[in-house]
């Protein structure tokens, strides 16, 4: 099992993050656990993983489809069509809506560009990986929790509905107990986006009674069972300070102490420009749209 770390760095390139990927060898070949957004920065170096070890891509597992998740996709299958892809099926949804208005403001940002500048240049690749549309796609659906062979080899699927996109899945394998979580765990702040933050806090609670030793995030470093109990503390104490009336920066820095050493000092700054975002666009956002990702229980 490898893990190829993801990046978000607002101010370099076009300031969209790549997850983390991990890379597990099975029996029948590689399965990758997330595929990334950039392809020459990022899922080329999976192809260049597999080619080294004289392995096929058998099977991918998508833990939702945000782009910086499951762009990788496309040139994976391109290189591998017979490889499975397990995911929620959450992402038909989300082409019809969430991305096709994100592609309705792409393309508008785009007609004030100059065809020639670099931010024309991201703003068609953003376009091309909306418009991949199928090609992102699972061939075989998460659509319950349970034990699943994949590419010869036993894991433990898990699906949250009603948490980070709507349709979460998680990989655990038993034989390593190692908990792949995508962005249920997240740094340097939960990214709500699409998000229902009630349920979410309850998919940590499913999370956290899995028995696994290492958990690797949707984005930063893996940690033990015993840290992601404290990330767990201080994803509800986030929850409760938004629903309270303290400042914002009070709730950051509550957030900051809570997490301790999990949270890298360079990463305080991010952490608290993200959270302000959040606190006005969701968390204390009019219910209406603070509740828009919730389904009914």
């Amino acid at each position: 099992m490898v893990l190829l770390p993801g990046s978000y760095d607002p101010a370099r390139g076009d300031g969209q993050p790549d997850g983390n990927s991990v890379l597990i060898r099975a029996p029948q070949g590689l399965v990758v656990f997330d595929t990334g957004r950039h392809e020459r920065a990022f899922t080329g170096r999976i192809i260049a993983a597999a080619d080294a070890w004289q392995l096929p891509v058998a099977a991918i597992v998508n833990s939702h489809w945000h782009l910086d998740h499951v762009s990788g996709n496309v040139p994976l299958r391109a290189r591998w069509p017979q490889a499975k892809v397990y995911a929620s099926p959450a992402i038909e949804h989300a082409m019809r809506h969430f991305l096709a208005d994100s592609r309705k403001g792409i393309a508008a940002r785009l007609a004030t560009l100059p065809a020639d500048s670099t931010e024309a240049g991201y703003a068609r690749a953003s376009l091309a990986r909306i418009d991949a549309g199928p090609k992102l796609f699972p061939t075989d659906p998460v659509l319950a929790s349970g034990p699943v062979r994949i590419a010869g080899m036993a894991f433990h699927l898990g699906l949250e509905k009603n948490a980070v996109s709507g349709g979460d899945v998680w990989l655990l394998d038993p034989s390593t107990r190692t908990l792949l979580a995508g962005d249920l765990v997240n740094f340097p702040a939960p990214f709500f986006d699409t998000a229902c933050p009630r349920g979410w806090s309850e998919a940590l609670g499913r999370l956290d009674a899995q028995t696994f030793d290492l958990l690797v995030p949707g984005h930063g470093a893996p940690m033990t069972h015993a840290q992601f109990a404290s990330y767990r503390l201080a994803f509800d104490h986030l929850l409760a300070c938004a629903a309270g009336e303290a400042a914002v920066a009070d709730c950051a820095a509550g957030w900051e102490r809570d997490l301790g050493p999990l949270l890298a000092a360079n990463q305080h700054a991010l952490s608290r420009a993200l959270l302000d975002y959040y606190f006005r666009n969701v968390l204390r956002a009019a219910p209406a749209k603070r509740h828009r990702y919730c389904q009914a229980s």
